[in-house]
């Protein structure tokens, strides 16, 4: 939690702004509360917000106008809505319009910390990109110099000044979300939403709902218009994660928005214009399902209009230390505690490993030893079993036929303490052959 965050807190109920307060002040927060939208932009213009809290309904001027204004003025600025009155028109709007994070009131202590945390979280997310002084490179989330990131950067850094499709691409764990969310945040749509959708995680039957929303009475359960995300997304981008999972009827129905740049809720037959920027991202070669018509063609290229593709962490072992220090000491700040030393064994095991889930599965690994370390020294001992042997076959494999055999002759010497006659008869060799093999 960040202890030095300024909340500024809007309602025209007191006693919600005295809860709210109160509850937020005990988290470390510094919290101001105002009771009406005026009140709130003139204390905005003396005063440097991190997150405006704000309710929807109130005299007057209403909290929607209040996140425009935000949005507009503020770009550092997040945005928490609450409301006891809540309407998918009033949260489909509301995202449109930049807010973070939705509450509906009552809402529990816990929703309260974790909408607030969420939303400060972003903040420092997007203040982590910017622009490398002494390289010119955008740095976006993702740590490492090496000459493969470098080519990362320079293409987020073009693509970010355009507004055309791009496609990205790399393993699981490479970073392609933070490598979105870099190239939306340094557009000219900054301040417009950002909206993931994980193609994978959504059933196929649900997917069509979720993405282009629908009417009342489209289908049995459907009891209010509900916007999909393409709307909530309206103005900024929509991040479309594993889209090779999609299936053929739903890559036509994303081929018609990218070309007609307009969708159809279910259940309606009125298209609806959007301006949103697609960023896709897939770990698998859709070239290759194209090929074996799995993947629509026309779609792949209508998708493929800036492809950007993130190298595998075991192509960058210029940045396997930097990324070790970075989570070692975000970690151990967060526990308060020292941050770890990495004996020489555990670095020579870190740069030796294929690191087959990427950047994601080292910030898992550091994590782990970080909180379970009851030391401030990390040795092999403490590494997962899995990742030591994984390093020992890979030793084993990669030598050549001449290390391996001298190995073998030095251990079989070692174990008969030197003897050469009983060496030469383990291994099947004369004397003289031995002599020369040691020479």
């Amino acid at each position: 939690m960040n202890k030095k965050a300024n909340i500024l807190v809007v309602d025209d109920s007191e006693n919600m702004l005295e809860i709210i307060r109160r509850n937020l002040s005990s988290g470390g927060y510094v919290v101001y509360t105002v009771t009406n939208v005026m009140d709130a932009i003139s204390f905005l213009e003396s005063t440097e917000i991190d997150l405006v809290i704000t309710d929807l309904k109130m005299p007057n001027i209403n909290g929607m106008e209040l996140v425009r204004h935000v949005k507009e003025n503020y770009k550092n600025a997040e945005v928490l809505v609450i409301t006891g009155y809540p309407t998918i028109e009033d949260a489909v709007e509301s995202v449109k319009l930049g807010a973070d994070e939705f509450l509906i009131k009552s809402f529990t202590d816990e929703e309260l910390f974790h909408s607030v945390e969420k939303a400060i979280k972003k903040q420092a997310d997007r203040q982590k990109i910017n622009y490398h002084e002494k390289d010119n490179k955008l740095i976006t989330g993702i740590i490492g110099g090496s000459k493969e990131m470098v080519k990362v950067y320079k293409s987020i850094s073009k693509a970010a000044k355009l507004n055309a499709t791009i496609l990205l691409t790399g393993e699981t764990g490479t970073g392609k979300e933070i490598v979105a969310r870099a190239i939306h945040y340094n557009s000219m749509n900054a301040s417009a939403p950002f909206i993931p959708v994980n193609c994978g995680g959504i059933p196929e039957e649900l997917l069509e709902s979720e993405l282009f929303g629908y009417v009342r009475g489209a289908f049995t359960g459907a009891v209010e218009t509900r916007g999909g995300f393409f709307q909530a997304a309206d103005g900024g981008t929509l991040f479309l994660d594993e889209i090779s999972n999609t299936s053929q009827g739903m890559q036509a129905k994303l081929l018609r928005v990218l070309q007609e740049k307009e969708v159809n809720m279910i259940g309606s037959n009125k298209s609806q214009k959007v301006d949103v920027r697609i960023i896709a991202a897939t770990n698998v070669d859709l070239h290759t399902l194209v090929q074996k018509s799995n993947f629509r063609e026309d779609l792949f290229y209508r998708l493929n209009v800036i492809p950007i593709n993130l190298p595998p962490l075991r192509d960058r072992e210029d940045d396997i230390l930097l990324l070790v220090n970075h989570f070692a000491e975000k970690y151990a700040c967060e526990i308060k505690k020292e941050t770890p030393v990495f004996t020489d064994p555990v670095i020579k095991i870190f740069m030796d490993y294929y690191w087959p889930g990427n950047v994601r599965e080292l910030e898992n690994i550091i994590q782990r030893l970080v909180i379970m370390s009851d030391e401030n020294r990390i040795d092999v001992p403490d590494l997962p079993e899995s990742m030591k042997q994984s390093v020992m076959t890979s030793k084993r494999i990669n030598r050549t036929l001449a290390e391996v055999e001298k190995e073998h002759i030095l251990n079989v010497l070692a174990s008969v303490d030197g003897n050469k006659s009983k060496a030469a008869g383990i291994l099947g060799i004369d004397r003289k052959t031995l002599r020369e093999k040691i020479k």
